[in-house]
């Protein structure tokens, strides 16, 4: 007699992801240490030691948890305070952007003999940020409401923009869906946060919120408008995000209530299931070429963003700060390697090596930048409850 649980208990394997999404956030607050940071590792652990994988309902709580995280952290950008800080986030995402995507690209190419395409894939994938992890990174260490922060995550987004920018010019599929999905964008930017007050101020008070429900629908809907264009749900959700953000601020409750779902039970599964894509035999096999790609991503983005913190006022620790929040990769980073297994452009060999960096560059620069650079002197005492 054993206790093994029938693969399709669709019950037990929720309990499971729970445990360990459960288990992460305790581990988590005991260390000190952003909860998607132990998440990710909970997850390789689980998917290399546990065989821990995915399915269909968890790809998509996870893919939902992805999306609702990035418009969050859109709409965690004050308006006021994004015009404020737009210079200096311009050219510290457009250099955050650049220097990597220029260097990965050669190493792949000159140095490790990819092709044309594949090299241009691997200096998309290394030339992201994780809006998913600087935004819980920025919300756990009480940074977000800060101008300090707002610049991190400006900067993340203009960096991820050239991102999306790249992938479609490099890789473009020029179709009908791709003007409706521009289309959808422009109309749910203008008119989204118009509707939402009059919904809210109405409905606000009802038990089945069907201004969030209304929220959920316009996101899932240009989510799927964005598949069928090829391209990524996240990138609508951030825009709306942006475009939402001033409702947002103006109604804390309303985003806490959005904020409390979305990472409380949402975006465990979705950094989990990150962690169960890195297999530690790959890897270990790839080590050199994890490595090389590791070190061109991360040198690229000192080179390249430290000194513009730098030139911008900011302490050599504050900038050192800034540098490794920006040389963070993970959904992008991964949206982009899938995307060019998926279309043949990379194999399964350089897929591995791609996404086990996307994954390392989510834990180490955040674990260093939280344990010898964290600028406290940014974090408001209301913010931790010290009167």
């Amino acid at each position: 007699m054993t206790l093994a649980l029938p693969a399709d208990n669709l019950w037990a394997t929720a309990a499971v992801w729970l445990a360990f999404a459960t288990a992460a956030a305790f581990t988590a607050r005991r260390l000190g240490l952003a909860a998607a940071l132990v998440e990710i590792l909970f997850g390789v652990l689980a998917g290399n030691v546990l065989g821990l994988r995915s399915t269909a309902w968890i790809d998509f709580i996870a893919g939902f948890g992805s999306i609702m995280l990035t418009f969050l952290a859109g709409a965690e950008i004050e308006p006021t305070v994004l015009r404020e800080q737009l210079r200096p986030a311009a050219v510290i995402g457009a250099i955050s952007f650049f220097a990597p995507f220029l260097g990965a690209m050669a190493y792949a190419h000159f140095v490790a003999h990819w092709t044309n395409d594949a090299s241009k894939i691997a200096g998309i994938a290394m030339s992201t940020t994780s809006v998913a992890v600087v935004y819980a990174v920025m919300v756990e260490s009480r940074l977000a409401a800060s101008n300090f922060g707002q610049l991190i995550l400006a900067g993340c987004f203009i960096t991820d923009l050239g991102t999306v920018v790249a992938l479609g010019l490099l890789f473009a599929n020029y179709n009908l869906w791709l003007v409706a999905l521009v289309v959808a964008i422009v109309l749910a930017v203008l008119f989204v946060p118009k509707i939402l007050p009059a919904v809210f101020e109405r409905t606000g008070h009802w038990v089945s919120e069907p201004g969030l429900r209304l929220l959920f629908l316009v996101i899932v809907s240009l989510s799927a408008i964005a598949t069928a264009a090829k391209s990524e749900g996240v990138l609508p959700a951030y825009f709306l995000g942006l475009a939402c953000a001033g409702f947002l601020f103006a109604n804390p409750d309303i985003a806490r209530r959005v904020r409390s779902m979305t990472m409380g039970f949402l975006t465990p599964f979705y950094f989990l299931k990150a962690g169960t894509l890195v297999s530690i035999p790959a890897a270990l096999a790839g080590f050199a070429a994890i490595g090389a790609f590791f070190a061109v991503k991360v040198v690229a983005k000192w080179l390249g963003v430290f000194p513009a913190a730098r030139a911008f006022g900011h302490t050599p620790k504050n900038a050192a700060y800034i540098t490794l929040m920006m040389a963070t990769g993970l959904t992008f980073g991964t949206i982009s390697s899938l995307y060019g297994l998926t279309h043949h452009y990379i194999d399964q060999s350089q897929y591995t090596t791609l996404v086990t960096v996307v994954i390392l560059t989510a834990l180490v620069p955040t674990i260093v930048a939280q344990a010898f650079f964290h600028p406290k002197e940014f974090v408001r005492p209301e913010d931790i409850g010290v009167s």
